[in-house]
């Protein structure tokens, strides 16, 4: 775990890496994919600059499920940005150790004039893949996602939770072996997004990979995370790292789940108090 430039990390539920891919995956052992050393990020310059990050060091192991969760404005879009290597920082160090990065959005943002199987398929294509190995990886993928049979459908003809599948399945196609995830559920009723926890959790086990999810619902975060760590009000500094080791699979209506929820809400509400920003 971490030990990060903000008050002391709060452990919510045991230690982090217990939970999710067989022990032998998740150990304290496993190295890190990527590692965030004082990263400050400001826009703008002089009278006119507005900090977004602030000093933020932050480590994530391979394979594991972290979560961040601040309030609105608080740099959490703006940390995947930088993690991706969309944006650049102002100061600091970002170390993705060789590790492929996938960013993933609200919106599935997909080609609505490709298939569902051609939308996956781009990823490798743009890579000049071979056609056979292509279509290849395009069914293995769609059938991770259990979307085998609607391969030849176009996004209008999915529902929102397919499309969120889909673009799913395109990260993976890139070979991403991390995956940034800027609130990939938040548009999706509570239904939808309850199953795609499970499919999330399901695809995240079997594919090995390391997610990084940004999320204002910090149930959802719980449910899903190894680790949720709270980013303080603009500008985002780490007040907290919380690690969770309920055991999976977890249901999101749980008390396990709402009693952790609701000490991290409360921790969180008393940062964003402390700010002024209600």
């Amino acid at each position: 775990m971490a030990i990060v430039d903000s008050p002391p990390l709060v452990a919510a539920a045991g230690t982090a890496g217990t939970a999710g891919s067989p022990p032998e995956q998740r150990t304290a052992d496993q190295p890190a994919a990527v590692v965030l050393s004082s990263v400050s990020k400001v826009y703008g310059h002089a009278g006119a600059a507005v900090p977004a990050l602030d000093q933020v060091s932050l480590e994530v192991r391979a394979g594991e499920f972290v979560c961040l969760v601040g309030a609105s404005g608080c740099g959490k879009t703006t940390l995947l940005n930088l993690i991706a290597g969309l944006d650049h920082t102002t100061s600091g160090t970002i170390s993705r150790n060789g590790e492929t990065i996938a960013l993933m959005f609200q919106e599935a943002a997909l080609f609505p004039w490709l298939t569902a199987g051609r939308n996956v398929e781009l990823a490798m294509q743009l890579k000049k893949v071979p056609r056979a190995e292509r279509r290849r990886r395009v069914a293995e993928l769609l059938e991770l996602v259990h979307l085998t049979e609607f391969a030849d459908k176009r996004p209008h003809e999915l529902s929102g939770g397919m499309r969120q599948r889909v673009a799913l399945a395109r990260c993976l196609a890139q070979d991403a072996s991390v995956v940034l995830m800027d609130e990939p559920f938040g548009a999706l009723d509570a239904i939808t997004r309850d199953l795609l926890h499970d499919e999330l959790e399901r695809v995240w086990q079997q594919a090995g990979i390391t997610v990084i999810f940004v999320t204002h619902n910090v149930r959802e975060a719980v449910r899903l995370g190894d680790r949720v760590v709270m980013l303080t009000s603009r500008p985002g500094r780490v007040a907290a790292d919380f690690a969770i080791d309920a055991p999976r699979p977890r249901r999101i209506e749980s008390p396990e789940v709402a009693v952790v929820a609701g000490g991290i809400l409360e921790q969180l509400r008393e940062e964003v108090a402390r700010h002024g920003d209600h």
